[in-house]
């Protein structure tokens, strides 16, 4: 059975993409949580992933490291987890390689916390570019292939990357227009997004350097997370 190494639910958005892609699919995997320490996780990670960081993959004596690279090797194996489509397929490659290398500022900005809701101080023209960006790859796959995900009928690859940005979206109180809207709303009542919801607000401890970055964007107007374990 496939093992996966994950960081904490609540910031570690690398770790949500293959996890809920294994869930929602429904793929038997065991959950190896391995939390955030503040400053470099680099030499402790190092002990089960060659790049010293999370997501990382076990199959037997195989190990896949990288949200993409453990997705394509998922797919080798269990067929759907791309559109049978070849246009379908063709565009949610590319929209999902899109997710993997870009949106800098919005990752920089508006990085993950599941339990908090927080009132950006504002939103810099960059920012603003890639919420638009977003907005426009998510209303053209779910018009194009005809939904209720973004290249058909089917969770694919594609959403599983979108789904750390549903909970951005939700977190720092973000627009989105027409079909993407109702998208955001999609991801969230999925039953996999609702476990690694639960289990992110469940979570006692508390990375300090996670915690200051939403401090430093915006003001925390809510936390609904289970209370920081006394150091």
């Amino acid at each position: 059975m496939y093992e996966i190494y994950i960081g904490n639910k609540n910031y570690s958005s690398w770790s949500l993409r293959p996890w809920v892609l294994l869930h929602a699919r429904g793929i038997p995997f065991v959950e190896l949580v391995k939390p955030f320490a503040r400053g470099s996780n680099f030499d402790a990670f190092r002990a089960f992933s060659p790049s010293g960081k999370v997501p990382c993959l076990r199959d037997g004596a195989t190990v896949v490291w990288d949200s993409l690279g453990i997705s394509e090797f998922l797919a080798e194996s269990h067929p759907g987890l791309w559109p049978a489509d070849a246009a379908a397929r063709t565009w949610a490659r590319c929209a999902t390689a899109e997710m993997h290398s870009g949106f800098t500022t919005l990752r920089n900005i508006c990085t993950m916390n599941v339990g908090l809701r927080v009132k950006l101080h504002t939103q810099p023209p960059a920012l603003v570019a890639d919420i638009r960006r977003i907005d426009e790859l998510w209303n053209e796959g779910l018009s194009r292939f005809g939904g209720p995900f973004l290249a058909g009928p089917e969770f694919t690859v594609v959403d599983a990357f979108y789904c750390p940005v549903a909970y951005r979206v939700r977190t720092y109180g973000i627009d989105t227009t027409g079909k993407a809207a109702q998208y955001v709303q999609r991801l969230l009542e999925l039953p996999a997004m609702r476990e690694w919801e639960q289990a992110a607000l469940a979570e006692t401890w508390r990375e300090l350097d996670h915690e200051a970055e939403a401090l430093q964007v915006g003001v925390v107007t809510a936390d609904y997370r289970v209370p920081a374990a006394t150091p």
